[in-house]
């Protein structure tokens, strides 16, 4: 306060007390005379007010120095404080926010080609696993299924007649068999025969000897006779003895010469049947050799088998895919199609998100990884929700990202492109950094929503 507006201050307040001081009525002779001595009395006690004003400015204006050096100190030292507990906390629980909410999500396509009869879902819809999602006309994979399950009864139907006249092949070999085995007997029986045959051949012709001996004696016998009886030494009836045995004898020759002869053709005949076994045999076992190779097998129809059975799983498989449920617990997301839509195999119809799973992907500076390490806790702020905050867990931190052109370069084939100039502002690359979000509000969370990650230290390991 200056001396100027001390005094006109010290002027208003006297202006009051003199006008308290005039009468109220009409003016008296001893008030005009006291007046003097109390205008004295007033300046008096102005005199001593100013006074006690002056000192006081005084004092204030010696203490008003040390006292605005003492604030300035205070708030510099304050500052300073806060600026290092913030800097300390920002390098020892990395904050960021360059971070964004991620779940994963799949592309919900058919497996089978047709138009969908049912869409119970709408767009933006949660829906839990095994839920039914949209359903692809069954009818043509139905009869495919149909077909297959047919086409196998069938073969094995043919398999039954084919084993059957196996059976059937099998029987006329064994009757082969049989037949080989009596003609055989049969030609053993011959070899008997021939054996036999042939002993009495033996027999007729040491028969036909002992006749042509007995023959030659009786003939001997007559000639030795007949020159006796011209002489009287033998009488007619001797030689007619004589020549009766000889004729016995020589009729014996010829019986025995024909049994002979007998004999030797029977043991032809026995040979010549021999012969015809034999070839029998041999026609029997050509007959038992060509049904053995005639004898159908089962395998080119049962190796048919696991094929039409391959059908019909695949049949039953597409049957089954025409129904198309949810595979996890989530939400359907950018449905744009209706029933009747003809839908093609791996053409996606809609996305599904993934709830069971949240992650907040955020992207920390390169210098803040040093304090981000697997398993370490974070805190989590979404823009949409700041009064909630989550509780996640590092699950993951980024070994890599796109390098920047200007400064490594474009990597091609060849020799590597350098620029030529520098830039002398060197901004620290981002990685990304996956924190999952611990009991996640699914029906709060969206993909691509912006967040807030601040990492506090943990005992685990950086990798």
């Amino acid at each position: 306060m200056t001396e100027d507006n001390r005094t006109d201050a010290n002027q208003e307040q006297a202006k009051p007390d003199e006008q308290q001081n005039q009468p109220s009525g009409p003016p008296q002779l001893d008030s005009s005379r006291n007046r003097p001595q109390e205008n004295q009395q007033q300046q008096s006690n102005q005199q001593q007010q100013q006074d006690e004003e002056d000192a006081h400015d005084e004092s204030f204006r010696k203490s008003r120095p040390v006292a605005g050096w003492l604030v300035f100190a205070g708030v510099v030292l304050l500052a300073s404080v806060v600026a290092l507990i913030a800097v300390s906390r920002a390098v020892v629980n990395p904050r960021t926010d360059d971070a964004e909410v991620f779940a994963n999500f799949i592309g919900m396509a058919p497996q089978v080609d047709g138009p969908i009869m049912q869409l119970p879902i709408r767009d933006n819809q949660y829906v839990k696993a095994g839920d039914l999602l949209f359903v692809v006309d069954e009818r043509p994979y139905r009869y495919a299924l149909e077909r297959a399950t047919s086409q196998q009864a069938a073969l094995e139907g043919q398999i039954e007649d084919r084993r059957r006249s196996i059976n059937s092949q099998i029987s006329g070999i064994h009757v082969a068999q049989a037949n080989i085995a009596s003609s055989t007997s049969n030609r053993d029986a011959l070899s008997a025969t021939i054996a036999e045959a042939e002993a009495s051949v033996a027999d007729a012709r040491a028969a036909l000897r002992r006749a042509e001996a007995d023959r030659d004696y009786a003939a001997d016998n007559l000639h030795r006779l007949e020159p006796l009886l011209a002489r009287q030494f033998a009488t007619v009836d001797q030689v007619d003895q004589a020549r009766t045995l000889l004729e016995t004898r020589t009729r014996a020759v010829q019986q025995a010469e024909a049994q002979v002869a007998v004999s030797e053709a029977h043991v032809q005949t026995t040979r010549s049947h021999y012969t015809q076994s034999g070839a029998d045999v041999e026609q029997r076992e050509a007959q038992r050799d060509q049904a053995v190779n005639g004898v159908e097998t089962l395998a080119p129809l049962t190796n048919q088998r696991e094929e039409r059975a391959a059908a019909i799983r695949t049949a039953q498989y597409n049957l089954d895919n025409c129904r198309v449920y949810a595979p996890f617990d989530g939400y359907i997301t950018n449905l744009t199609t209706s029933v009747g839509e003809y839908v093609h195999t791996g053409s996606q119809v809609f996305t599904m998100i993934d709830a069971r799973v949240w992650w907040v992907v955020a992207n920390f500076r390169e210098t803040q990884l040093n304090h981000v390490a697997l398993g370490s806790p974070a805190d989590l702020f979404l823009m949409s929700h700041e009064n909630l905050p989550l509780r996640g867990v590092v699950e993951s931190i980024g070994h890599g990202v796109t390098p920047d052109p200007s400064v490594a370069g474009v990597v091609s084939p060849g020799l590597p492109a350098i620029e030529r100039s520098l830039s002398w502002v060197h901004l620290a690359a981002r990685y990304p950094v996956r924190i999952r979000i611990e009991s996640p509000p699914s029906s709060l969370l969206r993909i691509g929503e912006t967040a807030v990650a601040v990492v506090h230290p943990a005992r685990a390991s950086v990798q």
